[in-house]
C-alpha cells in the first residue's frame, strides 16, 4: 500500500508528502473511497465537489479505477466554469467531468454549472440553491498558482463571502496558467470572467481533500503553509479547517523548510 513519506499539520491543516505525484494519487483515491464507502454506509446519498485541472486527473482515474463506490447514491457538483463557454468546447469544465468522470460511472446525478447561461446572475442563484439543498460530504480541490481555490483568485476572495456562487473576473496570473498547463492556445482566448463556488461553501463541507503537486506548485505551496492566513493567498485559509488535508508531492514541497 502507497503511503506519504511524511506527515505533519500546519495549525488545523494536516499535510502528507509523496514520493511522487502517481503515488500521491493513488494513496488520495484510496482515502477518498474509503470515506465515501463510509457514508453511503450512513446515509442514502452522498453531496461531492469536484475540481479539475491537471492534478485532479491522476486521482480521479485511480478513484474510479479502484471500484468499489456506490455511485448511484451520489451527487455531484463542480467548482466552477468560465462564463460564456460551451459545454462541448475543449477547455469546458463540464467537458472535462463529463469525459473523466460521467461517461465512466452511474451516479445518481451530476449538477453543472451552465458557462453559456443567457443570465449568468440567475444561473448563480439556480447553482446556490442546488449546493444549498444538501450538506456537501466530500469536496475535492487543487491549488492555482496564485493561490486561488476554485476561480477564487486574490483580487476577489472573500472569507466571509455572503454568496455560494459568484461570477467574478480572472486575474492575470489565473489565465495565464490556463495557458501554460494548455488548456488554451493563448492569453486573448482566455475568458476575463468565470463562475466559482466560494470560499465559505468550500470550507463548509464535511471533508476537504486538496491536491498540489509539481513543482511549479511550490513557491505558492510554501506560501499557503508559512505565510500568513490571507485573501493574497486564499488557499491559507485551509489551515483553519480541522476537516482538511493538503496533499503534495516531493517537488511541490521542495521549498518547505
Amino acid at each position: 500500500m502507497l503511503t506519504a513519506t511524511k506527515f505533519f499539520r500546519v495549525d488545523d491543516l494536516m499535510v502528507q508528502i509523496y514520493n511522487n505525484d502517481a503515488h500521491m494519487a493513488q494513496d488520495v483515491a484510496r482515502i477518498a473511497q474509503n470515506y465515501l464507502q463510509n457514508l453511503i454506509k450512513q446515509q442514502d446519498t452522498v453531496a461531492v465537489l469536484l475540481a479539475t485541472g491537471n492534478s485532479q486527473l491522476k486521482f480521479l482515474d485511480a478513484l474510479i479505477t479502484l471500484g468499489g463506490v456506490d455511485w448511484s447514491r451520489i451527487t455531484l457538483f463542480h467548482l466552477d466554469e468560465y462564463l460564456g463557454i460551451t459545454a462541448d468546447h475543449p477547455a469546458s469544465f463540464r467537458r472535462y467531468l463529463r469525459e473523466h468522470v460521467e461517461q465512466r460511472v452511474s451516479m445518481k446525478q451530476f449538477h453543472y454549472l451552465v458557462g453559456d447561461a443567457l443570465q449568468p446572475v440567475a444561473e448563480c442563484d439556480r447553482y446556490a440553491k442546488l449546493l444549498q439543498a444538501q450538506p456537501i460530504d466530500l469536496c475535492c480541490l487543487g491549488v492555482g498558482e496564485n493561490g486561488h481555490l476554485a476561480f477564487n483568485d486574490p483580487a476577489v476572495a472573500d472569507f466571509q463571502d455572503p454568496d455560494s456562487v459568484k461570477l467574478v473576473k480572472l486575474d492575470m496570473v489565473n489565465r495565464q496558467q490556463q495557458v501554460n498547463t494548455g488548456h488554451f492556445s493563448n492569453l486573448e482566448s482566455v475568458p476575463k470572467y468565470a463562475f466559482t463556488v466560494t470560499i465559505p461553501m468550500i470550507c463548509a463541507a464535511k471533508k476537504i481533500i486538496c491536491l498540489a503537486p509539481e513543482t511549479r506548485k511550490a513557491k505558492v505551496v510554501n506560501q499557503i503553509l508559512s505565510g500568513d492566513i490571507t485573501t493574497e493567498c486564499p488557499a491559507s485559509i485551509l489551515r483553519r479547517q480541522p476537516q482538511a488535508t493538503l496533499f503534495l508531492d516531493v517537488n511541490s514541497a521542495s521549498l518547505l523548510a
